[in-house]
């Protein structure tokens, strides 16, 4: 887990009260640590390490576990299929994580899902912390700075260094604290309900899958014409498979900007790569492929290479100065809103939410508005603050 930073003045936590415990990486080992889970009392703080900077994907290379009357416990995934045990023995349980986000996805391709769960970061944002990064989070309410000299390291080593493994688990160490911390104050602010609903609803949170994940590429903007586009897609593709097979992450094969250049040039023969590129030790080992892959691009017929810009959405057109006009009323209604409430306005509604109802035929429509918001996905809580004053807002206008 990263972290952002806490005052320097703040004592240092350098190591776990209970000393650094063995990695778990067994069958019968993984087993003792359900069976210890399930003997343990109140909610358990989760978290997980990943690799992506360096290996293909998303994927869980270290998770940590903490339980009253357990202790820590530190799991290596990689021997095992899963964590069913573990998932099992936590059965009703709540989960405290910090930017959850970021964990349920790797988690959840272990089988491991929450019943509940409490999010640090999503409260420290409701009580409005300016920075809400672990360590900052910590330090604003227990009081410690953790270390973090390792948030950015490769957790597919092994073994794990030490000094990794006790960095590891000091994350959870304080977590649970934290939790109870900020519990406390939501609760005293009002805002503990609000909260909860948020985090029932990260509980059927799941990423977003791209339908053209390609187009995700930084610099894609830079290319002219949707021959370039198919060149880029193409060797994209190229790029992903190669990573995929190699377990490495996508940007260790070729760069982003590489792949823009290589689609903007006229590059066909593994030559014209390594005049582009530079002949480096993956270029020398890939350049064939790009190559390949360019020419596959190149070889496309005009209709079926991609389109610059994806297909607009239909329905009927408002007029675009109005929906412009809308949305600043709109956008300056939540500010106010959020002002009011002490509560960040990207909370209160997302943004793009609130860009959407100003394209509605009428946002002044208590009943249409309302539907829209649930049908979005909006919680209670946000309709329920939001809707009265986004309402006012619009027929505002018509005044």
């Amino acid at each position: 887990m990263s972290s952002s930073d806490a005052p320097e003045s703040l004592p240092l936590l350098e190591s776990p009260a209970d000393g650094v415990p063995d990695v778990i990486d067994t069958p019968r080992a993984l087993q003792r640590a359900a069976e210890a889970l399930a003997a343990g009392t109140g909610s358990v703080a989760v978290d997980a390490e990943r690799a992506s900077g360096f290996r293909y994907g998303q994927r869980a290379f270290l998770v940590q576990l903490r339980r009253e009357g357990v202790g820590t416990l530190l799991i290596d995934p990689e021997p095992f299929d899963d964590l069913l045990p573990l998932n099992s023995a936590l059965r009703g349980s709540e989960w405290v994580l910090h930017a959850a986000t970021q964990d349920l996805p790797c988690l959840a391709d272990l089988d491991m899902t929450p019943d509940a769960l409490f999010d640090t970061e999503l409260a420290a944002r409701f009580l409005g912390f300016d920075r809400f990064g672990l360590a900052a989070v910590v330090g604003e309410t227990v009081g410690v700075r953790l270390a973090k000299e390792h948030s950015a390291v490769d957790w597919s080593t092994r073994p794990l260094p030490e000094s990794w493994l006790s960095y590891a688990a000091l994350d959870v160490e304080v977590l649970l604290d934290v939790a109870d911390r900020l519990d406390e104050q939501l609760h005293a602010r009002g805002l503990a309900e609000f909260a909860q609903q948020e985090f029932e609803h990260l509980l059927d949170f799941a990423p977003v899958v791209h339908e053209e994940p390609w187009r995700r590429m930084h610099g894609l903007g830079t290319l002219r014409n949707p021959r370039q586009l198919g060149r880029a897609r193409e060797v994209w593709e190229t790029r992903d498979r190669i990573a995929r097979e190699a377990d490495t992450a996508p940007s260790r094969i070729l760069k982003d900007r590489d792949i823009v250049s290589l689609a903007q040039n006229r590059v066909r023969t593994a030559d014209d790569v390594f005049r582009a590129l530079g002949t480096g030790r993956l270029t020398r080992r890939h350049a064939q492929r790009w190559a390949e892959a360019l020419q596959r691009a190149d070889s496309l017929q005009d209709g079926d290479l991609p389109r610059r810009t994806r297909s607009a959405s239909t329905g009927p057109k408002l007029d675009r100065a109005l929906v412009k006009e809308r949305t600043q009323v709109l956008k300056q209604a939540m500010y106010d809103l959020s002002e009011a409430t002490g509560i960040p306005h990207d909370l209160l509604l997302q943004p793009a939410l609130v860009r959407a109802a100003a394209a509605l035929q009428d946002p002044g429509d208590a009943d249409r508005l309302e539907e829209f918001l649930r049908d979005q996905g909006a919680r209670e809580w946000q309709r329920e603050l939001s809707v009265p004053v986004l309402v006012r807002a619009a027929r505002s206008m018509h005044d």
